[in-house]
């Protein structure tokens, strides 16, 4: 009797909190002169800076991790409405990049650091710290596959068949089969960014969002 052979595809998604947040900062400043907007924004850094290492602790937070790139000086002449070159505009800029474990610590921040002249925050990134990121990968990974073992039992029940076997496990496509995956490969990672600044009390509330591990494996079995 020739074997029946079933491939298939197994996916798994679980939602976790988030345990780390990542600002992204970014200081500006515009001027006819470049001497006052290098200077406007190296202070606006300083102070900046100064708020972020009096937080960091690389081992018990709030701020575990922070970088800064060096100042940017650039210039360009901008057109007025009517065709007219104006006189050169220099322009300063300096980007902060700051991971917190500490979420209140990160609204405090946040709020303190967006009303400095010259400062705004572009985006927070939510993450998963890599212990727990590590640690539910595996978990996913096993659910996917368990999946994929429950999809083949149905088709192989379904043609009157009672049991499968593995025969081969892979990445997405690595069987020659194509199709989509969840979140865009074997595993994946999403999460969603929410700043709300509408609260009662005036005062910044950040809400992070749960992240998204997924898992997405092709498989082939044996059926008998």
């Amino acid at each position: 009797m020739t074997d029946t052979i079933i491939t298939v595809r197994g996916e798994f998604s679980a939602w976790y909190p988030a345990e780390r947040a990542t600002v992204w900062a970014a200081i500006g400043f515009d001027g006819p002169s470049r001497e006052d907007v290098f200077a406007l924004a190296t202070d606006s850094a300083e102070s900046l800076r100064s708020s972020i290492t009096e937080l960091h602790d690389a081992e018990k937070g709030p701020v575990t991790w922070w970088s800064s790139e060096s100042i940017r000086v650039w210039s360009d002449r901008p057109w007025s409405q009517d065709g007219t070159q104006l006189p050169l505009v220099f322009h300063a800029a300096i980007g902060f990049r700051v991971k917190f474990s500490g979420f209140d610590a990160l609204a405090r921040w946040v709020e303190d650091a967006s009303v400095q002249d010259g400062v705004s925050i572009t985006s927070v990134d939510w993450a998963l710290t890599d212990a727990t990121r590590n640690a539910v990968t595996t978990e996913v990974r096993s659910r996917s596959v368990k999946d994929a073992v429950t999809k083949a039992t149905v088709f192989a029940q379904s043609i009157g068949l009672g049991s499968v076997s593995a025969i081969a496990l892979a990445d997405p496509g690595m069987l020659g089969e194509q199709g989509p995956t969840v979140g865009g490969g074997p595993e994946a990672y999403r999460s969603l960014k929410s700043m709300d600044m509408g609260n009662a009390s005036g005062a910044l509330e950040l809400k992070p969002e749960e992240i998204e591990v997924a898992s997405v494996v092709d498989a082939r079995f044996v059926a008998r």
